[in-house]
């Protein structure tokens, strides 16, 4: 069993695109083995999985979305891209839901092997119309920053358009989590940036999150929609959202 951990700091985007637009807010994550998830709940007065609670995880709000256990789908993604071996140990970093509401830009399936090897990993993307898509990329071989790329896939923010890709650099979960992501076409056309630190899931750890940021999943979709309306507002173009012909799993490659 690896322990549960929360992930917290700061969340950074900045919009390269006229109009240029930058922003940051305070956010945290909780990370947890999936085979762990019910331990976490049973030795928890804060934590529930898949019931009502202060915090917990629905297995309703990611993967299938149908309230099914997540290893089968996330293990399944894996094998049909030729990962399976990375299915033995899978660790979910995600945004809990709080007092029953949750929503996540971007969860992290972290895949590793029997010897604990992290071979791929899995972003699940969510946008604020409710399409989520799931890219399944694997990590290259060595201890250093993981570079991963993939062709953008799903419409996510109606201040563009559907061109570009999607670069990541990241350092495996540890002590800290650092993460820049970056999107463009020809040229760059946004950045974003993680900058966490790790402190086990315990629950005072917990209660004290939820004092310090009592709504953190209410106040990620509130931020989101308050700095498009400004970026609308110093006049950025609005893109209506395609037709969803997206596939639900993409691959995309190790840099």
């Amino acid at each position: 069993m690896t322990e549960a951990m929360i992930y917290a700091g700061v969340v950074g985007h900045i919009r390269y695109a006229a109009p240029r637009h930058k922003f940051t807010y305070r956010m945290w994550m909780l990370a947890v083995d999936l085979d762990d998830l019910d331990d976490l709940a049973a030795r928890s007065s804060l934590f529930r999985h898949n019931r009502f609670g202060l915090i917990g995880i629905n297995d309703r709000d990611h993967g299938p979305r149908d309230g099914t256990s997540l290893r089968p789908w996330v293990e399944a993604a894996l094998a049909e891209n030729g990962l399976a071996a990375f299915g033995a140990h899978i660790r979910l970093m995600t945004i809990p839901r709080i007092i029953g509401y949750a929503f996540n830009p971007i969860s992290f399936y972290f895949c590793a092997d029997a010897d604990g090897r992290l071979g791929a990993v899995l972003h699940e993307v969510n946008n604020t119309f409710g399409d989520q898509i799931a890219y399944v990329i694997p990590v290259a071989p060595g201890a250093g920053l993981i570079r991963q790329r993939v062709a953008k896939a799903m419409h996510v923010s109606p201040l563009f358009d559907m061109q570009g890709r999607y670069d990541f650099t990241f350092t495996r979960p540890g002590p800290k989590f650092r993460l820049s992501l970056r999107y463009g076409a020809e040229t760059r056309r946004m950045s974003a940036t993680m900058v966490l630190d790790a402190t086990p899931a315990t629950d005072n750890a917990m209660r004290g999150q939820l004092v310090r940021m009592p709504l953190v999943a209410i106040k990620v979709i509130a931020a989101i929609h308050w700095e498009a309306i400004k970026t609308l507002a110093r006049g950025a173009k609005f893109h209506r959202e395609p037709a969803r012909t997206h596939q639900p799993i993409i691959r995309g490659d190790a840099v």
